[in-house]
């Protein structure tokens, strides 16, 4: 067995909460540099959020692409 205490594949790490983190301290320094941290806030944290989305949906088909591959060499 492995190690992993919080019941989860390693596969499934959620990259969205990540993207807005770093969207939003992206987003502040820009906005800081303009003058303008509220709107810089806004734009990064939206950015960072397409971002974590697009890269958990190509987790999520690469994951059920391997799951449907598996099936197929165990039939």
């Amino acid at each position: 067995m492995d190690n992993n205490n919080n019941n989860q594949d390693p596969n499934k790490i959620q990259y969205m909460p990540i993207g807005m983190c770093i969207g939003i301290g992206v987003g502040t320094a820009i906005g800081a540099a303009v003058g303008n941290i509220a709107i810089g806030m806004c734009i990064g944290l939206s950015v960072g959020m397409c971002i974590g989305v697009i890269i958990d949906s190509i987790n999520t088909k690469k994951s059920d692409s391997d799951l449907k591959s598996d099936k197929n060499e165990d039939e």
